[in-house]
């Protein structure tokens, strides 16, 4: 069963309805595009999710904040400020990238993995040993993320089952509450990342795309 991450939010409601269907995570985007928010919004929100967590379920939803090549300095006080737990370096990050963040961070560090067609980043290994999790998501020059595009799930299965040990895979990349469940049997990933899948336009969630969503990855095993 995959755990469930809602990202790319940008409004309080939807970040409440992450929290109420069980996510564990959610995620705010700081790399640019149509769903780029403030540290002070990217807080409010996260703070949105973690009042509906406690107040329906008590459980602990973790706040991610996506960032693209910006410096380890500028990263850091965005993180702090916003109150994040998680921070994930999506401009082709490499260990050394890893090694610096955590010098000025003490949360979580995951590291994207793009990969072309079915071929992985030479340097994937180094961040399986190197960061917390290792997201995957497809390469799309000129887009750091959110491209809808899907992952050759079954021919990425062995590469990855060879590189992951005990390093959380996180699976990206075009999942939709139609092909969530086939993904997860595909590729067996921790946590499954959806944004533009479950939205009715750009940054706007569709509460019964989430909840369709949250459904299939949670039955994906069955």
């Amino acid at each position: 069963m995959a755990k469930v991450k809602f990202c790319g939010l940008t409004r309080a409601e939807d970040a409440r309805q992450a929290a109420r269907l069980g996510a564990a995570y959610v995620g705010a985007i700081f790399a640019g595009g149509s769903r780029t928010v403030t540290a002070e919004r990217a807080r409010a929100l996260f703070e949105a999710a973690a009042g509906e967590a406690r107040g329906s379920a008590g459980a602990v939803v973790r706040a991610v904040g996506v960032f693209g090549a910006d410096d380890v300095r500028s990263i850091a006080v965005s993180a702090i400020a916003s109150g994040m737990g998680v921070i994930q370096l999506h401009g082709d990050p490499r260990a050394a990238d890893v090694r610096a963040m955590r010098r000025r961070f003490d949360g979580q560090i995951w590291a994207v993995a793009r990969a072309q067609g079915s071929i992985l980043p030479e340097w994937t290994e180094e961040l399986f040993h190197e960061a917390d999790a290792v997201l995957l998501d497809a390469r799309v020059e000129g887009r750091l993320g959110g491209t809808g595009i899907t992952l050759a799930w079954s021919t990425l299965a062995d590469s990855v089952a060879a590189l992951r040990g005990r390093t959380p895979v996180v699976l990206a990349g075009g999942l939709t509450p139609e092909n969530v469940a086939a993904a997860v049997r595909a590729l067996a990933p921790d946590i499954v990342d959806v944004s533009s899948g479950v939205e009715s336009s750009p940054g706007i969630k569709d509460h019964a795309k989430m909840r369709a969503f949250f459904e299939a990855a949670q039955g994906s095993t069955s």
